[in-house]
């Protein structure tokens, strides 16, 4: 096998790579694990099409490292002649466009009803600004997207708002352990880890520049906090088959 393949897709980013396997295979044997009605559950399948979508995203990343060609190909399709070697295009999408949406459906899943028109709103608003911003050029697709990514962001933290005020006023979530609960978890972790990104996207440059030791930490924090959330999801679709663990939720019902 090719050395410069093996490179790209294990041991340039070993943590990232050996962790996004691991998952992905629990989290597909835990999946199909689940009763027919129990995959047909958003509470389920959102997380492994998330998690899948990740999976994929990631690996096309990894090939893209692999074949230049292809990924200079794909930057002067987009009009990008001026830096081949960036993948930004895929980053762009991947996590700041497609996954923004997802993440605001996944917590949209957990939350009332009363709420969940909000997160809808927020859903349309985020994908109607993506394209005036990319398509008029003020944030092409194969550059950096501050202010796409800002946007998406403080949507994700305000739509788990949400889910939080939810779970210190309703009387059904009064009575739980929120230890107990695992959208508990799975709303911290998505907290954690998009304020990491927000405060890594404002300063990394500057603290490259700066005090480079400090930076490559806050980067290496990012990735943990990443495969963390990874973890999580994956934690959500076995929770089924630990019942003294977590605590069957009042969204699992119709509500």
């Amino acid at each position: 096998m090719d050395n410069r393949l093996i490179e790209a897709f294990f041991t340039a980013y070993p943590l990232t790579s050996i962790s996004l396997y691991l998952i992905m295979i629990i989290g597909t044997v835990c999946f199909f694990r689940l009763s027919k009605d129990e995959r047909k559950n958003i509470h389920y399948w959102l997380p492994f099409l998330i998690l899948s979508f990740t999976f994929c995203y990631e690996n096309l990343g990894n090939y893209t490292n692999y074949n230049y060609e292809f990924k200079k190909s794909v930057n002067e399709y987009l009009g990008n002649f001026k830096y081949p070697k960036f993948n930004l295009w895929l980053y762009n999408v991947a996590t700041r466009q497609i996954g923004t949406v997802l993440y605001l459906l996944l917590i949209k899943s957990w939350t009332k009803a009363s709420k969940k028109k909000y997160i809808n709103w927020m859903i349309i608003v985020f994908i109607v600004t993506v394209c005036l911003l990319q398509f008029s050029g003020v944030e092409p697709i194969y550059l950096s997207q501050p202010i796409i990514f800002a946007l998406g962001a403080n949507m994700i933290l305000v739509a788990v708002a949400f889910y939080f005020i939810d779970l210190i006023t309703d009387p059904f979530y009064l009575a739980k352990k929120p230890l107990k609960l695992v959208s508990f978890w799975l709303m911290t972790s998505i907290l954690f880890s998009i304020t990491l990104s927000y405060i890594s996207s404002v300063t990394l440059m500057y603290l490259y520049e700066v005090n480079p030791i400090l930076g490559q930490g806050l980067q290496q924090i990012q990735i943990v906090m990443k495969i963390i959330s990874l973890g999580v999801l994956t934690l959500v679709i076995a929770s089924p088959f630990l019942p003294r663990l977590f605590d069957k939720e009042l969204s699992y019902e119709s509500y």
